[in-house]
């Protein structure tokens, strides 16, 4: 079983930082994501979803120093689901993505700088126990490095 998102989109405030009583800390923030599509007269409408982020420990960390509302971010993590209890004691629930890895894609807003890499590299992978960068600068393989397609991939999508 696999649970895993992947999203690109812009940040819709800056990181909401604190430090639980262990210790450890914790970051929250939007993510908007948006695609245009064909409507049935042919226009083009926009359509844009928001994503609730959850960040934990140095994730938490690299976010509150590095990233500011407007920027655009490839982020990998899970998605989840939460239910309490509100102080009027109405049941709530919500949906969140567990961030467990981010890159700057886009700095445009205020940001220290962006890297046009959209993609992790092997050394961007957080389970990887030789990583010591919190940031690749692998660059994106070119055309020449890509795998050539053939006749025989018959993908079903």
């Amino acid at each position: 079983m696999v649970n895993r998102v992947i999203l690109i989109g812009n940040l819709g405030r800056d990181p909401e930082v604190r430090s639980l009583e262990n210790g450890a800390m914790v970051a929250k923030f939007s993510l908007a994501t948006s695609e245009s599509y064909k409507d049935k007269e042919g226009n083009w409408q926009d359509l844009t979803e928001w994503h609730d982020i959850i960040l934990w420990r140095s994730v938490a960390e690299r976010a509150e120093k590095n990233l500011k509302k407007g920027m655009m971010i490839y982020l990998e993590g899970k998605l989840t689901h939460r239910t309490w209890q509100d102080k009027e004691g109405n049941n709530r629930k919500t949906t969140e993505v567990v961030g467990e890895y981010f890159r700057i894609v886009d700095a445009r807003k205020g940001g220290t700088g962006g890297n046009s890499n959209y993609f992790p590299s092997e050394k961007d992978d957080p389970y990887n126990r030789n990583n010591t960068s919190s940031v690749s600068e692998a660059p994106m393989p070119t055309s020449a490095e890509e795998a050539p397609v053939t006749a025989d991939d018959d993908l079903p999508f």
